[in-house]
């Protein structure tokens, strides 16, 4: 009995951290839709260019192979980040800043040069638009990166965050990683729900969310508030990306797929254009993926969880919270 009580323990804890990276993808869907009410199904292959960018920034900033190959100037540097726990919450803070801001600038050109000519076009040309997006960016991580796994990690083979025990409850053992994604994803639902709701620019965002055309009347920049919804959320599909190439160890060009599509699954349970909707739908949906896994079948998993999502959307069409977008009559 312990140990079945001990199981369940750690795989609802596995469920809840796979829930925070589900999330915070979720949470990009559901800004982009909540203003556009649209689906940007390139959302996912940005998760995985964050996947990239903070690989790419942690080997610059901390694998001496590259300064000793050519690029010594960052020796120095990379000596600091590489130095006890300051070095170390330094890196991590850096990589996804770094991580954050490349991507969501990405976002911003993806709209700008691939949405926006369509904005007044029929609803399904940018949904195609995006679809081709998402091609290209997954073929161009396979054509000008790598078609390999490549492994977070160090060309020694170190890894960029060694696995660590945070502490032991019930005789589960809880990582640091683990507590990290939970945590920064709490953190950032907390800010964002903040900024939507308090601030200025936030409340433009709901303005262009109910009405674009009166908000624009009002005095709100329709295009300023679109491009930030499209900066924030790939940003945090990039912070994401980095903290599941943390915690599984590698990236690959079609890895941002299966979490994508996932993802999308959990915002429409919690009920999508609603931000508190995607933060519940993505922990509800990683707790049942992991639980199915643990008890049933890792076969099945895919199968209950999206068994879960018709069941929500032929008792709740609307999503477990509902919708934050208000309907237009």
């Amino acid at each position: 009995m312990n140990f079945t009580l001990s199981y369940l323990l750690e795989q609802t804890i596995n469920g809840i951290t796979l829930g925070g990276l589900y999330a915070l993808v979720a949470l990009g869907y559901t800004m982009v839709y909540g203003i556009l009410l649209m689906i940007n199904f390139a959302h996912s292959e940005l998760f995985m260019a964050g996947g990239y960018v903070g690989l790419g920034v942690l080997k610059l900033l901390a694998d001496p192979a590259i300064a000793k190959g050519g690029l010594s100037f960052l020796a120095p540097m990379q000596a600091f980040f590489n130095s006890g726990t300051a070095g170390f919450v330094a890196l991590i803070a850096v990589t996804f800043l770094i991580s954050a801001i490349v991507v969501g600038l990405m976002g911003v050109f993806i709209e700008r040069f691939a949405y926006r000519p369509l904005r007044h076009a029929p609803r399904l040309a940018p949904l195609i638009s995006a679809i081709g997006v998402s091609i290209f960016l997954q073929n161009a991580a396979l054509l000008w990166i790598s078609s390999k796994q490549l492994p977070y990690s160090r060309a020694d083979g170190t890894s960029f965050v060694p696995a660590k025990t945070a502490f032991t409850v019930f005789g589960v053992s809880v990582s640091t990683m683990q507590i990290m994604i939970i945590v920064t994803s709490l953190l950032l639902l907390a800010f964002l729900d903040t900024f939507v709701s308090k601030t200025r620019i936030g409340k433009a965002m709901r303005a262009t969310s109910q009405d674009r055309e009166a908000a624009g009347l009002m005095g709100v920049n329709i295009n300023s508030v679109i491009a930030l919804a499209f900066f924030i959320g790939p940003a945090l599909g990039a912070v994401a990306g980095v903290f599941n190439g943390m915690y599984y160890g590698s990236v690959k060009f079609n890895m941002g797929f299966i979490p994508g599509i996932k993802s999308f699954t959990a915002a429409v349970i919690g009920g999508i254009g609603n931000l508190r909707g995607a933060m519940l739908g993505g922990f509800l949906l990683g707790i049942i993926e992991s639980l199915a896994s643990g008890f049933i079948s890792n076969a099945y998993r895919d199968v209950i969880a999206f068994i879960v999502l018709i069941l929500v959307l032929v008792f709740r069409p609307g999503g477990l919270l509902g919708e934050a977008v208000a309907e237009k009559v």
